[in-house]
């Protein structure tokens, strides 16, 4: 037997109608109170009978009276619409107004880098919006996994995402401690961490990501090996504070750690440009109010948007080889 899979249409009808008479016990009261004819309102109780398969009421010229089907339908319906039109009035409100959870997705390393000062400002200006940040290396899928939207570094973001910059371009760094740099001699060359121990990170999937360089106009993969896996960038940090070898992270991440001598520079000369973070979302088309007011909160505190294939095209396209 053939399934039907089309919508069923008119589920609901008559049921306003229905509550409106019950309420009464008059259809002329109910098409007063709902604005239309008494003739469309008896017309539409009619209809949900037939469809219910049993009389809702007791017709006299004199009186309306529910019959014990009629009871039993309102003591269910009625409940059970009154939480509809609430619902309505909820969603609508949020389609209204920021309100709401604020769901995001970021790693771990920005938090305190980039969203302490911004989200503390956003939840100031709109009280009534939470935010609820889940802070993971995971590139996670933010429409399946019911996240407003994301922040992650420009090149691990799809194509067909908006995006908002909140950070310049930065390179990608090489860094180890004064300690470590004193056990082993300092790499002047790419070729010269064959005899380093470096600090490597594993992506979600699975994979462990290659150390990326640009020689001269040539952008190079390096697959490096050391004695400590991470799968986020504080501790991998953490790991190369302490010692344990060389570590590849975005600039800004390691810039506090320079600062206070606790990191050092190595290979600068074969830094490659990384796009920078961003915030990005699915479409303008499905924004809720909560999200466009962060986004104007972003823009206002940030920086001006941009698609991000604009800016990961190129870096994405250019020949690479591995060493």
């Amino acid at each position: 037997m053939k399934q039907n899979f089309t919508v069923r249409q008119g589920a609901l009808d008559g049921v306003e109608a229905f509550l409106s008479v019950a309420q009464h016990r008059s259809f002329r009261r109910a098409a007063a109170e709902l604005g239309v004819t008494p003739s469309a309102i008896s017309q539409a109780v009619r209809a949900l009978e037939a469809r219910v398969g049993a009389a809702l009421f007791i017709r006299t010229t004199r009186s309306v009276g529910l019959t014990e089907a009629g009871e039993r339908f309102l003591l269910r319906a009625k409940p059970a619409f009154e939480e509809l039109v609430a619902a309505s009035e909820v969603a609508r409100d949020l389609g209204q107004r920021p309100a709401g959870l604020l769901r995001l997705t970021v790693p771990r390393a920005v938090v305190p880098h980039l969203l302490e000062q911004l989200i503390a400002s956003f939840c100031q200006a709109y009280p009534d919006v939470e935010v609820e940040i889940a802070a993971s290396a995971d590139l996670v899928d933010i429409a399946a996994e019911g996240f407003d939207a994301g922040i992650r570094l420009g090149q691990f973001i799809e194509a067909d995402m908006i995006a908002v910059r909140l950070t310049p371009s930065h390179p990608l760094t090489v860094v180890g401690s004064p300690d470590y740099l004193r056990r082993r001699q300092r790499p002047e060359l790419i070729d010269d961490l064959r005899r380093h121990a470096c600090l490597r990170m594993r992506h979600s999937n699975g994979s462990i990501a290659p150390w990326s360089f640009v020689n001269g106009n040539e952008a190079v993969e390096v697959i490096v090996s050391g004695p400590f896996i991470a799968n986020d960038m504080p501790t991998m940090l953490g790991a190369a504070v302490e010692g344990l070898g060389l570590a590849q992270v975005p600039e800004p991440i390691a810039a506090g750690a320079v600062k206070a001598g606790k990191l050092v520079h190595v290979l600068e000369p074969f830094a490659p440009m990384a796009p920078g973070v961003f915030l990005y979302y699915p479409s303008r088309h499905q924004m809720m109010p909560k999200l466009r007011a962060f986004i104007d909160h972003v823009k206002n505190r940030s920086g001006a948007t941009n698609k991000i294939g604009i800016d990961i095209d190129d870096e994405r396209t250019r020949r690479r080889r591995r060493v």
